[in-house]
């Protein structure tokens, strides 16, 4: 994310925020409907067998359905989130994530993510119900 177009109220997010020094500092963008960004696994993001920690993979596909309402204007909370893991991922392995919204009733939105290899081999993805929190 632009550090000028960057809401103050994200900018400390572990995965996103580009104030956050120990964070991931991921870029998603919107590419039509699908909220998009790539990321590198760390070697000290793995957890045993040197394979990536299943929360990082988590954090991602969580904040690719998120960033698809924040780069909207709006703002969410997970509320429910499901994720399957399809294949282990590991260091060095540059993942290609994907967000897009499903469903949209009232505050709730559901949203679907998904992490790609460069060669499309899907390895994890994610269904999440968010609740849109009304402006202030």
């Amino acid at each position: 994310m632009n550090q000028e177009l960057a809401r103050s109220d994200a900018n400390r997010c572990f995965v996103c925020g580009p104030g956050n020094d120990n964070g991931l500092q991921v870029e998603y963008c919107l590419e039509g409907e699908v909220c998009k960004a790539e990321h590198t696994i760390a070697g000290h993001h793995c957890g045993f067998d040197n394979v990536a920690h299943g929360g990082i993979l988590f954090a991602l596909l969580d904040d690719a359905m998120a960033n698809w309402l924040f780069l909207k204007g709006e703002r969410a909370y997970t509320g429910k989130c499901e994720i399957r893991f399809r294949e282990p991922v590991k260091p060095g392995t540059r993942l290609c994530l994907e967000g897009r919204l499903i469903s949209r009733k009232g505050r709730m939105a559901k949203l679907e993510s998904r992490a790609l290899t460069p060669d499309g081999r899907l390895v994890a993805e994610a269904a999440g119900t968010f609740v849109v929190i009304p402006d202030d």
